[in-house]
């Protein structure tokens, strides 16, 4: 079974080896990434592990800022999405963790009885007070999240999909596919294997055209999304700013959003053995390891240049001191309270 993963790309270079060992362990066959704009080795990087087989890398098409769509747009005419069983449309930043079988996409697959498309829900994981980078993977450092049935006092939460090569496909969003043929009803599940809500198939309703009740919804699997990772790391982010959106700032509020430690969930560490060991076989690829270790300097260096800025040190200030809880919970615990 042939599983393309395609994804956008600006400054992750430090974080690429990791997820492509990961997602080579859970079944991905396949890489396709669209990148812009890098400078911290990532297209660089890129380039050499295609040089080895292991991905495909292409540069951004898009002609404004848009560039997650149209690259998705320019993806389906790519054979490796035309070849593909399966597609897994994602981010860098998020890690398929599999709960059943032996933890890989087609035991998920197996236990959802094969639909059309599977969509799972993010479950956002804390910084947890980890202030300094580090060049070790991103799911052995952060282990809290919010509680997984509610984020921001919201029971919808986002997800991303899992589409199989047959479904009637209009085009692909960043988090879910679109029918092509309104009449046709495609098996659709949700990370436990139950049809997803008909207003998510419908997109009656704009807040669900992404997002679904959580409750439940991950027996099968769930999307860890590392949208924070370290406080050097966020600032990096900031600097870089939103690879699929103008005008976005990864503030406060987006901090404190996602920075709810309240639930521990150390599942995905099963993972961890193999991971290293083909993180280490990907190291070991003439030419990779130099360039893995030119973008974690690269990160580093950002990351000290933005600090000599009176701006970034007033932001991670900001970001140490900011409130546990987002806007939406503080509001009701200020209304339990009384205040």
């Amino acid at each position: 079974m042939r599983i393309t993963a395609v994804t956008c790309v600006k400054n992750e270079g430090p974080f690429l080896l990791e997820w492509i060992a990961f997602h080579r362990l859970i079944g991905v066959t396949d890489f396709l990434f669209y990148s812009n704009d890098c400078t911290d080795a990532t297209d660089t990087l890129l380039d050499q592990l295609q040089d080895h087989g292991i991905v495909v890398h292409l540069p951004n098409p898009a002609t404004n800022r848009n560039y997650q769509m149209q690259a998705l747009k320019a993806a389906r005419r790519h054979p490796l999405i035309r070849e593909a069983d399966w597609v897994w449309v994602t981010d860098v930043d998020e890690f398929l963790n599999i709960h059943v079988g032996d933890h890989t996409i087609s035991a998920l697959i197996e236990a959802c009885q094969n639909p059309k498309a599977i969509s799972i829900t993010f479950q956002y994981f804390a910084n947890g007070g980890v202030e300094t980078y580090q060049d070790v993977p991103v799911i052995t450092q952060f282990l809290h999240s919010h509680n997984p049935d509610l984020w921001c006092a919201e029971t919808a939460i986002e997800v991303k999909s899992l589409v199989r090569k047959d479904f009637p496909l209009a085009y692909f969003g960043a988090h879910r596919p679109f029918h092509d043929d309104a009449k046709e009803k495609p098996a659709w599940s949700d990370g436990s294997g139950r049809p997803v809500p008909a207003p998510f198939r419908r997109r009656a309703n704009k807040r669900r055209i992404r997002a679904f009740p959580a409750k439940g919804a991950r027996q099968f699997a769930t999307l860890n999304h590392y949208a924070l990772r370290s406080m050097d790391s966020h600032l990096v982010k900031n600097d870089r700013g939103d690879v699929n959106r103008e005008h976005r700032v990864f503030d406060e509020t987006y901090w404190r959003e996602r920075n709810d430690a309240a639930y521990f969930d150390d599942s995905i560490l099963r993972y961890a053995d193999a991971l290293k060991t083909e993180m280490d076989r990907l190291k070991a690829l003439p030419g990779v390891g130099d360039l893995h270790e030119k973008a974690v300097a690269l990160h580093k260096a950002r990351r000290d240049a933005l600090l000599a800025q009176d701006s970034y040190c007033a932001m991670q200030k900001q970001f140490r001191e900011a409130s546990p809880y987002c806007a939406a919970e503080e509001a009701i615990i200020n209304e339990i309270a009384g205040v």
